[in-house]
């Protein structure tokens, strides 16, 4: 038992070692600052020798320029043999940590924002998946397990499941058929992907209201707007709906009625249509339907060299009188080569060509209102049909050139990259038109007519803005 005047002491053995340690460093310093003071005192001695030795010696000054050589001597090898050893020596082993001890976390290498890059792809994929709950996590865990970043997703809900489409940025290492394989194994079918591009990153309502917006301004837009909307297809307006099958979707067809009785037929051989697409399309032909017939006002000034002023602008259903006073003051010839058929048929093609839903008509006016000139601009499948006559007193003045590459100007601003005119392998002015516009050219011939497609991506010339005032040629 302790007894309470003399309490129990403990003593810790971890204090009694720090006081050990303090007083064995005290004394470690202690000898350390003795032996560098003796140092000194040894170091001021030989100076001293030394300067005796220099001043009063017979050979002091050249031992002392011998002493300095040699020290700079050595200074230069002992550089050069670090720098040899640290570019030739062998690796010097880390020294191992001490038992116990937790290892040093490995430094970070410097990265900067282009390390993780690896070259990628964008793909459009649409699949059709079961309408039932979980369908579409399980496609986007797939893509999430392979890397895949999906950039945008809409759905096209049908009657027994739904179709979802996505734009998705892959690893370049990701094929197709990989990306086919990762969809299928998530529960999709009727799989279809194709490559896309930076242009297809738009947000769909986004992009519907700017179609829409084109469409209100000028009738001409409506074909491209539908094909904008839905990728590359092909499209056919016909007098009436007869004998073209009902409206509405039927598969890789769609069929769009107007209140006129024509129908708008749209083919889409690598993709289905839906029925949310045939809403959309539907509801752009009732937006141009209750807005009616609409041509922007635009005009050029145009001098030919003959001093006439004219003026370059687009025409519509007000000038077929104008049009058809022109045809009466054309050659038969001109004609001929114009319409590809009878004289007495060309007055009835007006009524189509000056529609504006089916294209675009540039008319280059004098300035006592009468029309000398027309060029036809009219929508077809992925690129466009280009026409041009021109009065016989008004030819040979650069005329047709003017139209033409404005035509050409406006079939780039609305996507469309190729043109093509159908015409006689006589027709030499036509094609020395076409070869004027500076851009690869395409010869087809079929039983004496000549199709001739111009890639206007490719032109070696820019060309002008369709309604920029200039000269004649």
């Amino acid at each position: 038992m302790e007894h309470p005047e003399h309490p129990t002491t403990t003593i810790d053995p971890t204090t009694t070692h720090s006081r050990a340690q303090r007083r064995g460093g005290r004394l470690h310093r202690w000898r350390r600052d003795a032996v560098e003071l003796s140092a000194v005192f040894f170091s001021v001695t030989a100076a001293d020798l030394v300067a005796k030795l220099v001043v009063h010696g017979p050979d002091g000054p050249v031992l002392l320029a011998a002493s300095a050589a040699a020290l700079l001597a050595i200074a230069l090898f002992h550089t050069w043999w670090a720098h040899r050893h640290q570019l030739h020596g062998p690796p010097v082993p880390d020294a191992p940590a001490p038992p116990g001890a937790a290892a040093a976390p490995e430094a970070e290498p410097l990265r900067g924002p282009l390390d993780d890059f690896e070259g990628s792809a964008l793909w459009r994929v649409r699949t059709t998946v079961q309408d039932s709950p979980g369908s579409l996590a399980r496609v986007c865990a797939a893509f999430a397990e392979r890397q895949v970043n999906i950039v945008s997703m809409q759905s096209h809900p049908l009657p027994t499941g739904a179709v979802d489409e996505f734009f998705v940025r892959t690893p370049q290492s990701l094929t197709r058929a990989d990306l086919t394989a990762l969809v299928a194994g998530a529960g999709g079918h009727d799989i279809w992907i194709g490559p896309a591009d930076a242009h297809d990153l738009v947000d769909v309502p986004t992009h519907v209201l700017a179609l829409a917006t084109r469409t209100a301004l000028d009738a001409a837009e409506l074909p491209i707007a539908l094909r904008q909307l839905f990728g590359q297809c092909s499209i056919r307006q016909y007098p009436g709906a007869a004998g073209r099958g009902t409206a509405g979707v039927d598969g890789h067809v769609l069929r769009l009625p107007l209140p006129s009785g024509d129908l708008i037929e749209l083919t889409r051989p690598q993709l289905p249509f839906t029925p949310t697409e045939f809403a959309r399309a539907q509801a752009l032909v009732e937006l141009d339907t209750l807005l009616g017939p609409r041509v922007p006002d635009v005009r050029a000034r145009l001098t030919v060299p003959a001093g006439a002023e004219l003026t370059v602008r687009r025409a519509d259903a007000d000038d077929k009188a104008a049009a058809l006073a022109m045809h009466g003051r054309c050659s038969p010839d001109t004609l001929r080569k114009r319409y590809h058929g009878p004289v007495r048929d060309a007055d009835r093609y007006l009524d189509h060509l000056l529609d504006a839903r089916h294209g675009q008509t540039l008319a280059v006016e004098a300035a006592d209102g009468r029309i000398v000139a027309l060029g036809h601009l009219m929508w077809d499948d992925d690129g466009a049909e280009v026409a041009v006559l021109v009065e016989d007193a008004w030819q040979r003045r650069g005329l047709g050139l003017d139209l033409m590459r404005r035509m050409s100007a406006l079939a780039l601003e609305a996507g469309v990259n190729t043109v093509y005119a159908v015409t006689q392998s006589s027709n030499s002015g036509l094609i020395a038109t076409m070869r004027r516009l500076a851009a690869p050219l395409d010869y087809l011939v079929e039983e004496g007519t000549l199709v001739i497609t111009a890639h206007l991506t490719e032109a070696t010339e820019e060309l002008p803005v369709p309604w920029q005032t200039r000269p004649g040629r």
